[in-house]
């Protein structure tokens, strides 16, 4: 890319997805030597309206997060319905999902990333802000989460 698309300033969490949070949280609560933070699920399409490849899906997940200073660690644990963390613990097991940035004015960012052949996965909404998972894999090796707070 000829530009800074993203801020790297604003890079704010690497996301894991994991077949058992349960077993995952305490292994990072052991490993780091705090509290092992709780789960919670995401919201249902009510509420988030997730699309996954341009359709509406029921998916929804298993999330946990530990503060890591300026970069926080999200524990991903899918539940079988159609999505972006289904589709990776299906076909790579458990590994690293996606590299997270906050950003201002997504739908601008999603249309210069689209030009440069990266198109949305994933995009659903969450409370106070919305999300867009990027393909990135070929280029990257890792998908990118684009966070936009309100």
């Amino acid at each position: 890319m000829s530009k800074n698309i993203l801020d790297m300033r604003n890079t704010v969490q690497i996301g894991i997805v994991v077949r058992d949070i349960e077993e995952s949280l305490q292994n990072y609560a052991e490993f780091f030597g705090v509290e092992k933070p709780q789960w919670f699920w995401t919201d249902d399409y009510s509420k988030a309206h997730t699309k996954f490849n341009g359709r509406p899906t029921k998916a929804r997940a298993k999330l946990a997060f530990f503060e890591l200073g300026p970069l926080q660690l999200e524990l991903i644990e899918p539940d079988e319905n159609p999505s972006t963390w289904r589709e990776f613990l299906d076909k790579n097991g458990e590994g690293i999902h996606h590299i997270a940035f906050v950003v201002k004015d997504m739908d601008r960012k999603i249309e210069e990333l689209y030009r440069k052949g990266m198109k949305v996965i994933q995009k659903g909404d969450f409370e106070g802000g919305r999300y867009a998972y990027i393909d990135t894999l070929r280029a990257l090796k890792v998908m990118i989460e684009l966070l936009e707070n309100y």
